[in-house]
């Protein structure tokens, strides 16, 4: 199964933000916070993210057990909740 590293989730993770947010998502930096960056991004936004995250890369997200609002605030937070999900698939 080929393995993605950092670089390859962090732009899956941007594309998803482009797809929906267009310029704006392209500005973004890893530890800029989305609410605060991204017009628009409110709480149905942010469920839609992590819908197409989750579709993306064939992941399921815990919205009981993992803290969705901290992994799921930034870029950086939320490639590096897809690293730990992609490589828990591999091992």
């Amino acid at each position: 199964m080929h393995t993605l590293d950092q670089t390859e989730i962090s732009n899956r993770v941007l594309a998803v933000l482009e797809k929906r947010f267009g310029d704006a998502a392209r500005a973004l930096t890893a530890d800029a916070d989305l609410s605060d960056t991204l017009p628009g991004f409110d709480s149905l936004a942010a469920l839609e993210y992590v819908n197409s995250v989750e579709g993306e890369f064939g992941i399921e997200v815990d919205f009981v057990g993992d803290d969705v609002r901290h992994w799921f605030s930034t870029l950086g937070r939320t490639t590096e909740y897809v690293r730990e999900r992609v490589e828990d698939m591999t091992a």
